[in-house]
């Protein structure tokens, strides 16, 4: 596998290209820098690109980088729950997005009909492994805290292609249909209406899968499904989605969700639903047996409702980059853009209504199977997580972009148990319990395929979000205490190649 990979990158290297820009993506501006690269290298519709993201860390309370995850883990909304206050320099990778490769498909087939698609794979570009949360669980299996290093629940976990992988048909009359592994609507829109563009480093929509997964992180992408999405201009959006769910995913039941939305000006809004059945949620690696080979996991049914917006004032004038001179002339540049963003999501988890006793989740990693797991019955009341952010960002014509952000997520006492919730709700996981997260990031777009970015972001975790890490009633093998919060302050510094 790793020598497919390095012979992937290689090729696209000698490619030297640069893909079409997402619709998440930054504006590209005007800037005196030499670019060697075309803008893409596209050949009947087909487009071949790679991102590579490194850069280093500072991190006041975290864990050691690991052999298959070799990062941080920049959040502690996590079920990893084993930061046990080591403060972390470290190179790090995947800061704004995930390193990947892939090709897209926009090909004209006539009578304005095209043939769309897309093949993607994650990897880290710092060991060249393809992205591998359930593995790095594994490899920890067993280990007290203090033994422990990166270690993430994620839905990549090192399929040939973890991303997404899909194609269909699309047309401006009649709207797009594709069908293969594709990520859920949810996930496409916070990645519009995220101000930190779904950052790994900076903000908690992008490093923890539970908003984009409808509470699992494993089910953001939905395999064995179908996506349908009506466009009517630049004014309104629709879509539907199915998913038949089943082995090697993660979701053994089917799934169903809704998109509606519109623009008008500078103003545009987006809503959704999803229904996940028999969605994975898997369990930290301290849970498991040293040399484990199988993953914990509980099983659970998922509702998920969400309305995001953002305004961007267009500013006008035309700034332009100060690095020219007099002897130079500078080209006209767009105005400056200032954009306002505001989310909500609500998620409900419950108990299946059909329990899984046994099965693979994606990457074909094999469930625990004991007398209690897979775990059912984790919830005797709903679970409610509730995320609820705002940020705004600055566009400079000549490349500087200025961002800041807020999040909070909310969760409700759920008690799995008969157990009571002690010491503000610390001493278990399922009590109530909140998320705090504040973010700057300064990305400074060179040109197409580089910019370079610093930031820096504070998290906290209370009450029963807390429980289980080091020094709360909850955690395990001696290391628990009786606080009820923990915290972690990350500054990260870094560069992104597009290719």
């Amino acid at each position: 596998m790793k020598k497919t990979l390095v012979l992937a990158l290689g090729l696209a290297s000698l490619a030297a290209t640069a893909h079409a820009a997402d619709m998440n993506m930054q504006p590209q501006p005007a800037v005196p820098f030499y670019d060697p690269l075309p803008d893409s290298l596209t050949w009947h519709g087909i487009t071949f690109y790679a991102t590579v993201d490194v850069g280093y860390a500072y991190q006041t309370n975290g864990r050691p980088t690991g052999g298959v995850v070799s990062t941080l883990e920049y959040s502690p909304f996590t079920t990893t729950r084993n930061y046990t206050g080591q403060a972390i320099s470290t190179i790090a990778a995947n800061g704004l997005q995930q390193s990947n490769i892939g090709v897209r498909v926009n090909t004209p087939i006539g009578g304005d009909w095209k043939i769309v698609g897309q093949l993607e794979t994650g990897f880290d570009p710092l060991t060249g492994q393809l992205a591998d949360g359930c593995g790095s669980i594994l490899q920890n299996a067993g280990l007290t805290y203090n033994a422990q290093n990166s270690n993430a629940d994620s839905g990549r976990c090192g399929q040939a292609l973890n991303a997404v992988a899909f194609g269909g048909i699309s047309n401006s009359l009649y709207g797009q249909l594709t069908i293969g592994r594709q990520q859920s609507f949810q996930l496409d829109q916070i990645a519009v209406y995220d101000p930190m563009n779904l950052s790994y480093a900076f903000s908690v929509l992008g490093y923890s899968g539970t908003d984009g997964g409808g509470g699992s992180t494993q089910a953001a992408r939905w395999d064995n499904s179908a996506k349908y999405v009506y466009t009517y201009g630049d004014v309104f959006h629709a879509g539907a989605m199915y998913s038949m769910g089943g082995e090697n995913s993660g979701m053994f039941g089917d799934a169903v969700g809704f998109l509606v939305g519109g623009r008008y000006q500078g103003f545009s809004i987006d809503g959704t639903y999803m229904k996940e059945h028999s969605a994975v949620n898997l369990q930290t690696a301290v849970n498991n047996t040293v040399g484990a080979t199988t993953l914990p996991a509980n099983i659970s049914d998922n509702t998920e409702w969400s309305i995001m917006a953002k305004y961007t004032f267009d500013l006008g004038g035309h700034s332009v980059s100060p690095m020219y001179t007099k002897a130079a002339k500078a080209p006209e540049a767009p105005g400056d853009k200032l954009s306002f963003f505001a989310g909500y999501t609500h998620i409900d988890q419950a108990n299946p209504n059909a329990p899984i006793f046994s099965g693979t989740t994606n990457g074909g990693y094999i469930l625990t199977v004991n007398g209690t797991l897979p775990d059912n019955n984790a919830f005797t009341t709903d679970k409610i997580l509730q995320f609820y952010w705002v940020g705004a960002k600055y566009e400079m014509a000549w490349g500087l972009n200025l961002v800041g952000a807020y999040y909070h997520v909310s969760q409700n006492s759920y008690v799995a148990d008969s157990a009571p919730c002690l010491l503000g709700g610390a001493s278990k996981t399922d009590c109530s319990g909140n998320y705090d997260q504040v973010s700057f990031l300064a990305d400074y777009i060179i040109n197409k395929h580089l910019d370079v970015y610093a930031g820096i972001t504070y998290a906290r975790v209370t009450n029963g979000l807390a429980s289980a890490f080091p020094g709360t009633p909850g955690a395990k093998f001696g290391f628990a205490g009786t606080g009820t919060s923990v915290d972690t302050t990350t500054m990260m510094t870094g560069f992104r190649v597009k290719i």
